[in-house]
């Protein structure tokens, strides 16, 4: 795959090379200075870059028939070569080539991103065979097999837990910000991390069935579904090329002169239809550049103007992608909220969970430093246990509490049930025998996604949440946003599916994807064009979008379709002008009132004036912006 990459890099600085010496060819030709040379300057732009254009339409049309515009473009070229009118050809060769070259360095996309997923395959898995521990090659397990999962370890194939409780970072799958905690009896991934206790599990779904291999498969596949930028003049070529054919072969009948059919072959070449797409396309993914996106391919850009609606992931999207606490509720007589902190912080200040630390932090930018312990526990799965002042404190799950004896009040317990219900994750705590308090901590919504929401629909867009966080979670996040249709609870496999079946097919929408995960990059294939966030998203949804935005920015969301639509205005006003062009200088040709040198510099003057007019989308400001 290197080399392919190599060799495709190599092409693209040799054709660039050719670009340019024959454009400086035909610079001296034009004002008639060959110096040294025994021959018109023009030759070197014919050879460079005509060649492989005679020698493309050649192979194409003898192997498969395929009559391409290239196949006109090399009847002008050996027609002006055949009555001397070098420069004639040379700039036609030029044009083509330069136009070919805007195209190549449009749609070119690197798919590394299918590398990267394999990279995190795990290799190995510890496995338990006769009461032995041993480590195997992942590829060796096999259905039932019992592993043994330390912390920190990637978990190697699909399984249920057998023994042991821990909390597993399974945003590779779900984009859940949050470890899950997991149990007996509970549903492991492959690919996924076990972040605290040690646990077994029995082998479920083993080599190409894992939940890992499966998204390698589904990125695959939904990459290969995607169509490539076809040019105007390919999808017209055959009737270019006969339209042309007739008119200079009647033109010639009908008056005798050659030159005037030659001529008419020269202007009829869609020299300035070839650059009106990506000079267009060049200009506004320049224009996407200076407000923070990129943009992989002149293909994405097209069918970014297309789009009717965008679906949105949840975490580290349309929210900032990290636990914050949100609420502190406090229950014991005479605690207040911020003694609760205090009391929340001292526990958990030696905590390795996400929770815990998230507690930390917000206690210390409200100014409480934690106090001393005398003793501190981890129970994966549950929580935590300290001695403060000689009296035991717990900070956990309401499990870990009725586990030690202790229960919360009604009214507590009817707190937390509202707590959640909006999509919040709740940690009790309790000290000296009794629970004392709350601690609601959630996945925060970024400042300006409903701003930015409403832009979308203001310009006629619908929009869809999709993740595989829970119902309450996603239901809350999109009501703050206003986000009206949501899909909570999904795998990867399930966002494609939705996407690529109910939402494209079936209801004939041209989705844009916005996700930032691992787990999002199937869907960013599979939707007809796919957003990443590109400052907290992985490297494999960048590389598996056709768009980033650098600075997780979304409110550039809005901004970036309408450019989008700016440029495929853009482009349809510039085939209609080459289009107009070169109807107007094949009647001049006909009519014996301009010869090939002349048609040239028309084509040049027609190239020009596409160029002009796409160099405005570099200028363009999207007047909504907030």
């Amino acid at each position: 795959m290197n080399a392919l990459k190599e060799f495709a890099a190599n092409e693209e600085k040799r054709h660039l090379a050719f670009a340019v010496l024959g454009g400086i060819a035909l610079v001296f030709s034009f004002f008639s200075v060959s110096g040294p040379l025994p021959f018109d300057p023009a030759w070197v732009a014919v050879i460079l870059c005509g060649i492989p254009i005679v020698k493309g339409a050649a192979v194409g049309l003898v192997t498969s028939f395929d009559i391409k515009a290239d196949v006109l473009v090399a009847m002008a070229l050996i027609a002006a070569v055949a009555i001397g009118e070098i420069f004639a050809a040379g700039e036609v060769a030029f044009i083509m080539s330069l136009g070919s070259l805007l195209e190549e360095r449009t749609v070119r996309k690197a798919r590394e991103g299918i590398e990267k997923l394999v990279d995190m395959t795990p290799r190995t898995a510890r496995v338990l065979r006769d009461g032995v521990e041993s480590v195997i090659a992942a590829d060796d397990v096999k259905v039932g097999d019992i592993l043994r999962v330390l912390p920190g370890e990637s978990i190697a194939v699909d399984g249920v837990i057998t023994f042991g409780q821990t909390a597993i970072d399974q945003s590779l799958m779900t984009g859940e910000s949050l470890p899950v905690d997991k149990d007996v009896n509970d549903e492991v991934y492959s690919g996924t991390v076990n972040q605290l206790g040690a646990f077994d599990m029995r082998a479920a779904k083993v080599g190409g069935d894992s939940s890992l291999q499966r998204m390698i498969r589904l990125v695959e596949s939904a990459d290969a579904s995607k169509t490539p930028i076809v040019r105007i003049m390919d999808r017209w070529a055959t009737w270019i090329v006969v339209a042309a054919l007739l008119t200079a072969a009647g033109t010639w009948l009908y008056t005798g002169e050659i030159i005037r059919a030659v001529t008419i072959m020269v202007v009829f070449c869609p020299c300035a239809l070839v650059l009106s797409t990506p000079t267009a396309i060049m200009a506004g993914i320049g224009n996407a550049t200076r407000f923070g996106v990129l943009i992989a391919s002149g293909d994405a850009l097209e069918r970014l103007a297309k789009v009717t609606r965008v679906a949105f992931d949840k975490t580290g999207t349309l929210t900032c992608g990290k636990p914050e606490v949100v609420a502190l509720r406090a229950f014991a007589p005479g605690l207040s909220e911020t003694d609760l902190l205090g009391l929340a912080a001292t526990i958990e200040q030696r905590s390795e969970h996400p929770l815990g630390q998230a507690v930390v932090r917000y206690a210390e930018r409200r100014g409480i430093r934690p106090g001393g312990l005398e003793r501190f526990a981890s129970i994966p799965g549950r929580g935590v246990s300290a001695i403060i002042n000689g009296k035991q404190a717990l900070g956990g799950t309401l499990q870990f509490m009725l586990e030690n004896g202790l229960r919360p009040d009604p009214a507590m317990e009817s707190a937390a049930g509202q707590d959640m219900e909006s999509g919040g994750t709740v940690v009790y705590i309790a000290v000296d025998g009794a629970v004392a308090g709350l601690v609601v901590l959630a996945d925060t919504l970024r400042p300006d996604a409903r701003e930015t929401v409403r832009r979308l629909h203001d310009e006629g867009l619908r929009t869809t949440l999709l993740t595989g966080d829970n119902a309450r979670a996603a239901k809350t996040i999109a009501e703050a946003s206003d986000i009206s249709e949501v899909r909570a609870g999904l795998l990867p496999e399930d966002k494609v599916r939705i996407i690529a079946e109910e939402l494209q097919q079936r209801n004939g929408d041209h989705v844009c994807m916005v996700g930032d995960g691992i787990n999002d990059a199937p869907a960013l294939k599979a939707a007809y064009v796919g957003l990443a966030m590109g400052g907290v998203g992985s490297d494999i949804a960048v590389d598996a979008a056709d768009a980033v935005l650098v600075r997780d920015d979304i409110k550039r969301l809005p901004r970036l379709i309408m450019l989008a639509r700016r440029t495929a205005g853009a482009i349809k006003v510039n085939i209609t002008l080459s289009m107009t062009l070169n109807f107007i200088t094949v009647l001049l040709a006909a009519m014996g009132l301009m010869g090939p040198v002349v048609g040239a510099l028309a084509h040049n003057a027609g190239a020009l004036l596409i160029v002009l007019n796409s160099t405005r989308l570099l200028r363009w400001k999207y007047q909504a912006d907030f």
